[in-house]
């Protein structure tokens, strides 16, 4: 005889309450695992999907990227792979850059002169330009600490692009200014805010 539907019931309650006790667990040792000090060659050594920030033995999850960061991030590299010849540079897009020893991040996009070397694993020359792209769950503070980090290496200036306010803010030695102009000009190098957040 088939048990009564409110035994089969209780049973697949309790697996349910099994099943996420077990996966609680597992996102606990997970974040603690993370927590743990790695030395900087198991750093370099190792694949993280998405890639993480690395600083002072601490692994550094980056934020994950949504629909209007994807698309922004492709606009801007487009833009500015098309015109690398033109402006003399080479574009690569959340490739580690190399802050100081135990001290990597990971920009969105960075701008390098077109005969600077292409290491294997990490960049360590100061790039001419760098760009982040604001990810819903990014806080400003964070991305100008982030743009601090890049000038302390030699990067003179930031381009904090917000997909979702369609606004933009400049970083350099010169502190944090929002910039309400259609096109971001460092250099060389004009990209057209305005028209690339007009096809998001």
């Amino acid at each position: 005889m088939a048990p009564p539907a409110s035994v089969i019931a209780a049973g697949y309650a309790g697996a349910e309450a099994q099943a996420k006790l077990l996966t609680d667990r597992l996102v606990a040792e997970m974040a603690t695992a993370r927590q743990q000090l790695i030395s900087e060659q198991e750093y370099l050594n190792t694949t993280y999907r998405p890639d993480c920030d690395y600083v002072d033995g601490f692994i550094l999850e980056r934020n994950v990227g949504t629909p209007p960061h994807a698309r922004l991030q492709t606009l801007i590299l487009a833009w500015l792979v098309a015109h690398e010849l033109h402006w003399r540079m080479q574009v690569l897009a959340e490739c580690r850059l190399k802050i100081r020893d135990r001290k990597y991040r990971i920009p969105d996009i960075m701008v390098l002169p077109a005969d600077a070397s292409r290491p294997e694993l990490v960049i360590e020359q100061a790039p001419l330009l760098c760009i982040e792209v604001v990810s819903p769950r990014d806080r400003l503070a964070h991305l100008v600490e982030r743009a601090g980090d890049y000038l302390d290496l030699g990067v003179p200036e930031t381009w904090i692009c917000d997909p979702r306010k369609k606004n933009c803010w400049i970083y350099s030695d010169q502190g944090t200014v929002e910039s309400s102009d259609a096109v971001l000009r460092h250099n060389q190098i004009e990209l057209p805010i305005a028209e690339l957040f007009g096809q998001l």
